[in-house]
């Protein structure tokens, strides 16, 4: 089956409101120009660099999505260009991102990774790290990044109701979030959670965004 017919049969799947990001990693430009060629123009990358390299060669019309841990010394190679980071783990990161933005007179929405899953190998952000960003004053002095949501990683398991408990949690920090925070602010909607083989269950718990790669470029 090849890329197009993969990418419709799952964009047939979901519900229109939810936003499909093609996970690209290690992926060559030919397979992304097939993908791009059926008219998909979302893609995420995991590593700063790749995504600068690809960004390059390719039409400049495709959304870039950073979906994988990102270090402060590297948000400088997408800063001109990314559309979109699920990953922001830290203060340090988000000051970062803020900083590279103002030299690109750009404002970069962002997503807060929450750490939802048991795993030590997965980042992202503690309930009260949380809460104690967005009442810094660092975060309230920036200008060149905006909050739009939250990121969640489940654990990699086969047992599916520990994944839809850890998505479950993930929706419920974004309402908490939501509720105290920007509770008016129309742009604070997104809730990136899903991957390949747990998508459906992560849309029925509450995603707007999934990032799928396998089940569209097959295994790496």
């Amino acid at each position: 089956m090849d890329i197009a017919i993969r990418i419709k049969n799952i964009k047939e799947s979901i519900p229109n409101h939810v936003k499909l990001v093609a996970v690209t990693k290690t992926k060559p430009e030919p397979l992304i120009s097939e993908a791009y060629r059926s008219g998909h123009k979302i893609f995420g990358e995991n590593k700063a660099q790749e995504m600068a390299s690809k960004y390059a060669i390719l039409p400049k019309d495709i959304e870039w999505h950073m979906i994988g841990h990102l270090q402060t010394n590297k948000v400088k190679y997408i800063a001109s260009f990314v559309s979109f980071i699920h990953s922001v783990d830290s203060l340090i990161l988000l000051q970062t991102i803020d900083k590279e933005a103002v030299k690109c007179s750009r404002i970069i929405p962002c997503l807060l990774q929450i750490k939802i899953a048991k795993e030590d190998t997965k980042f992202g952000l503690a309930s009260a790290e949380i809460w104690k960003i967005l009442d810094s004053t660092e975060f309230k002095q920036m200008k060149n990044i905006r909050i739009a949501g939250v990121m969640g990683m489940a654990t990699f398991t086969s047992d599916f109701e520990i994944v839809r408990s850890e998505f479950r949690n993930c929706r419920k920090i974004f309402d908490n979030i939501k509720s105290t925070y920007y509770e008016n602010d129309p742009d604070f909607k997104e809730i990136s959670m899903g991957m390949s083989d747990d998508y459906m269950i992560a849309i029925e718990e509450g995603a707007t965004i999934v990032r799928i790669g396998s089940s569209i470029f097959g295994e790496r």
